[in-house]
């Protein structure tokens, strides 16, 4: 049940601006991309759930309003986010007609595409007629000229990755996008990348991967240290293990959580063992004056490898929380974290 401030302050949000003071708050600090002179929010704000079609608009645009007012100026998108997919483009681009039309230069807004997004064998892959079409059709949803980033949301491995990579650069030339980027490629799949960009002189700038305290992929296979050796930024998503490292299952499996409504969050995950590993960050995080999510974003954040994390919102309360981070740690407590995540 909406409360009646949230529902007023929904209201107001048709005549709403962007707070004129929003860089004096500085709630958010902004890294280099990579080896690029772009710099990106620590904080990015993600659409994959809340912005489709059966979403509230008016929370929506609210939401937009909270991560802008801070600093969250880079905002993630796919063209098959909603659901129904293309549904977050045509949501955030009627907010940026309606309530940003002046704003657009300081925003950063990405795209992807990669995922199935229409019948038939052009509606997914890495190939030159889908991203072409695909990107085109992120344009109109959008309602803008180009994107900040276009990436190439998964490997594709029924098409020539220099295929791929010229596609985007093509991209760049063309001017709809004005850098690429890459999604859920592995070591040897991103070294392919970098060659293939470096050839075409491309401005190839970040890879996207999944990354958190339960998850070290990147740690285990050699992206991570490789992306810093290449001075190739990191994006990460689900920082948050897909709500695993929040309160939502302290006490058993919530109706309206992730794990009941989403395919990409098993119940079968949440083992006694991790329930205990889970109790014990807890008390690290409690011990800093935090709460698990709090902690669990700043972990991503504690070295300049990860250029932004993406985070995932239901409600402005929920961004506010977010912004929460601290990313000084000292060893010790590194030490336990290490401990625990291993153990």
């Amino acid at each position: 049940m909406m409360d009646e401030t949230t529902f007023k302050r929904l209201i107001e949000n048709k005549q709403r601006t962007p707070d004129p003071m929003r860089y004096k708050k500085e709630a958010v600090k902004f890294r280099r991309a990579g080896g690029s002179g772009l710099k990106l929010p620590e904080l990015s704000l993600g659409l994959w759930h809340n912005f489709g079609s059966f979403d509230n608009f008016e929370v929506m645009r609210d939401m937009i309003f909270t991560a802008f007012d801070n600093g969250v100026t880079m905002f993630d998108i796919a063209n098959n986010y909603g659901p129904r997919g293309g549904s977050a483009e045509e949501n955030f681009g009627k907010i940026l007609r309606e309530s940003f039309a002046g704003y657009r230069d300081e925003m950063v807004i990405t795209t992807k595409a990669g995922f199935p997004m229409w019948r038939g064998p052009y509606g997914t892959g890495g190939n030159r007629k889908y991203l072409t079409a695909s990107l085109d059709a992120s344009l109109k949803r959008l309602g803008v000229d180009y994107v900040d980033i276009f990436y190439h949301h998964r490997p594709d491995p029924e098409t020539p990755i220099e295929e791929t990579c010229y596609m985007l650069h093509q991209f760049v030339e063309q001017g709809k996008a004005l850098y690429v980027g890459i999604s859920n490629y592995n070591l040897e799949q991103t070294k392919a990348a970098v060659e293939a960009f470096r050839a075409l002189k491309t401005p190839f700038i970040l890879n996207q991967v999944c990354y958190n305290m339960l998850d070290r992929t990147i740690e285990e296979n050699g992206l991570k240290a490789y992306a810093r050796e290449a001075g190739i930024g990191l994006v990460i998503y689900s920082p948050l293990a897909q709500g695993l490292l929040t309160e939502r299952y302290t006490r058993g499996i919530p109706e309206d959580s992730r794990m009941r409504k989403s395919f990409t969050l098993k119940e079968e995950k949440l083992t006694p063992a991790l329930l205990d590993k889970l109790a014990a960050l807890r008390e690290i995080a409690q011990a800093r004056g935090q709460t698990l999510p709090e902690l669990a974003l700043s972990w991503v954040l504690k070295d300049d490898d990860v250029t932004s994390v993406i985070i995932g919102a239901s409600s402005s309360e929920q961004i506010l929380e977010n912004l929460k981070i601290n990313t000084s740690f000292t060893a010790t407590e590194l030490k336990k974290i290490e401990a625990v995540c291993n153990g």
